[in-house]
């Protein structure tokens, strides 16, 4: 593929607003869990929430568009001048020329489920639940576009884990077919009671912050998170790190078990491989998409055993941010991104001991080390995989 330049990054999740606040996390080895605040939820848990989201209600030409997931999504674009990068990309291509992909799962469900709270002694939802502008799938996409002021394709990718992670290869088809000239693409998950209360009944949720390919790793921690990045054609962009190669698979093993082997993600992995134009050497970091629980990690590290072998340096970064569902892609992207910039590798913080099953190169403890490529895994339910390998301008 012709590869992609990330001319503009933005974010917001658990750690802190922006890139220099996930950066200064990921240095000195903070996480952003805490015990489960949200809401009234009793889960007992440990959840990466971004905080001052209740206090931020959408106003003027988007107030219709009101609901937490929205306010996650204009407050990441806030962040880092990403406004400013569009706004210059929109003067140079102009408004229709620039498409906008977002990856969601959960969208503004929440503020359906609040709804239902409400309902009146018939059962009526009450009036002022706005589904098109909320819970829908789409919504999300038109707050960024609207926001952002661009008319060129928009949609949503609603592929569970792998959302935001797909955004990247929709993208470069996009513009590999001339639809457009640049790409905004992102991803937002916020929290909600159903990813809350659906992976509790799963036995999937963690009752300590989540520690992947521990022994005694016991489930995952959720999280929120909303991420951005302005891809445009390398000839074009400024920036210093690019897109060199993705890779998608559909394994559709199980509803939420991925495969034994990990033959789904095997596939991703090879194929961002190939397109990139590169061997398995030529990694030099693999993020994993690194749950935490239990089946997930056993079935990663097998496939990237299969595919890299034991020596080359991995490590999950959800057990500092949580794992962000839909905008899981964006936020590891943009993380890999910043360990490219950066030179780092970042450690899993909460793991303690090894499975002795785990036969990867499993990062305990971060490493400063020059880095050319990275690749970053995101893994969803469904057996929906997708992985990005990114490099760093020589």
């Amino acid at each position: 593929m012709t590869p992609l330049t990330l001319t503009a990054m933005a974010g917001a999740n658990s750690l802190g607003l922006g890139l220099l606040a996930t950066w200064d996390a990921l240095r000195r080895d903070r996480h952003g869990l805490r015990p489960n605040d949200f809401e009234d939820a009793t889960i007992k848990t440990w959840i990466g929430r971004v905080d001052r989201l209740e206090a931020e209600p959408i106003t003027g030409d988007l107030a219709e568009f009101d609901c937490r997931n929205n306010r996650l999504a204009l407050l990441g674009l806030r962040q880092d001048g990403f406004e400013q990068a569009v706004d210059n990309a929109r003067r140079t291509y102009g408004a229709d020329r620039i498409g906008v992909l977002v990856g969601t799962t959960t969208s503004g469900i929440l503020e359906t489920e609040l709804a239902y709270r409400r309902r009146t002694s018939s059962g009526e939802l009450p009036p002022t639940l706005r589904y098109r502008q909320t819970q829908n799938l789409f919504s999300v996409s038109e707050v960024v576009r609207r926001r952002l002021d661009l008319r060129g394709p928009v949609a949503s990718i609603s592929t569970a884990c792998s959302s935001s992670a797909k955004v990247f290869a929709s993208a470069s088809r996009w513009m590999e077919t001339s639809l457009c000239d640049a790409v905004v693409v992102g991803g937002v998950d916020s929290l909600c009671f159903m990813t809350l209360y659906g992976f509790a009944s799963l036995g999937l949720l963690s009752e300590r912050p989540c520690r992947p390919c521990d022994a005694e790793r016991n489930g995952l921690s959720i999280g929120e998170a909303a991420g951005f990045v302005l891809l445009e054609r390398r000839s074009a962009g400024n920036g210093d790190i690019d897109l060199l190669g993705y890779g998608e698979s559909s394994d559709a093993y199980h509803m939420s078990t991925p495969h034994p082997e990990g033959l789904g993600a095997i596939t991703a992995m090879e194929r961002a491989l190939e397109r990139a134009e590169m061997k398995p050497i030529d990694i030099d970091y693999v993020n994993l998409h690194g749950t935490g629980t239990q089946a997930n990690d056993l079935a990663e590290d097998r496939a990237v055993v299969k595919t890299f072998g034991i020596h080359t340096p991995c490590s999950s970064t959800k057990d500092r941010t949580g794992h962000t569902l839909g905008a899981a892609g964006i936020t590891e992207a943009i993380v890999a991104a910043l360990c490219l910039r950066h030179g780092f590798i970042p450690g899993t913080v909460h793991t303690n001991r090894i499975d002795p099953l785990i036969q990867s190169r499993v990062m305990r403890t971060s490493e400063s080390r020059p880095l050319r490529s990275v690749m970053s895994n995101s893994f969803g339910f469904g057996g929906n995989n997708c992985s990005l390998i990114l490099g760093k301008r020589s």
